[in-house]
């Protein structure tokens, strides 16, 4: 923990907050994330000895409880939330644009989506959403998405596909953070969605959206009225 000797309430929450991965650990426990499995997976660029070393240091700070192995962010941790989707909407306003390369990373995409998918709006049944990002290192994701349960997989899980989704991997990232709209790049041939239609009608039910994309919508909006 860094500490920069100010007696400051800035600087004493940056001495919790500030060092590198912090808020993004924060992040993704506050958006649900409790298992280390969960949140290595989430944070790919951070090594595992990292991600163990600032849980311990949030726990410390009183901004996570360990226990039964999963991790939960306390009501101090909780009242982060408006902050940090405060940094969402100022990110898409003043400093977002298109994704770099570096940014991108399919199998990490396609954990944050598995995390968002709502089976609700397909009832009882098992259907099975094929994903293929053909300019990506890994082209082809299938979900099985049953009533409760949701399972990523990377190789074909030999179900019958009821849906393909096909995008430019930029694209989806995009379309997941709030930037661009789902129905509008399938109108403009962007990104294509086909199968079963009594599924594909649903897809844009069960596919939710990241939490930070009403926040990014904002920022935007108030980025494009201010010219």
């Amino acid at each position: 923990m860094s500490r920069y000797g100010q007696y400051c309430p800035i600087t004493r929450s940056l001495e919790i907050l500030g060092d590198r991965w912090t808020l993004l650990v924060v992040r993704d426990l506050l958006v649900g994330a409790s298992r280390f499995n969960e949140l290595a997976r989430g944070l790919p660029g951070m090594s595992r000895a990292l991600l163990s070393k600032r849980l311990g240091q949030l726990e410390r700070a009183g901004l996570v409880v360990h226990a039964d192995g999963e991790y939960h962010p306390t009501p101090a941790a909780e009242e982060l939330l408006p902050l940090l989707f405060g940094l969402a909407e100022w990110g898409a306003r003043w400093a977002f644009g298109e994704p770099r390369p570096d940014e991108l990373d399919p199998t990490t995409l396609m954990w944050w989506i598995r995390g968002g998918i709502d089976p609700r709006p397909l009832g009882e049944r098992r259907t099975v959403l094929h994903v293929h990002v053909p300019d990506a290192r890994r082209r082809r994701f299938w979900f099985v998405i049953q009533p409760h349960d949701v399972s990523l997989c990377f190789t074909d899980p030999g179900f019958e596909v009821d849906a393909v989704l096909e995008s430019p991997l930029g694209l989806l990232y995009q379309v997941w953070d709030g930037a661009l709209d789902l129905a509008a790049v399938r109108a403009d041939g962007r990104l294509s969605l086909y199968g079963h239609r009594e599924v594909v009608v649903r897809i844009p039910e069960v596919l939710r959206l990241s939490p930070v994309a009403p926040y990014v919508r904002r920022g935007m909006a108030r980025a494009a009225a201010a010219g």
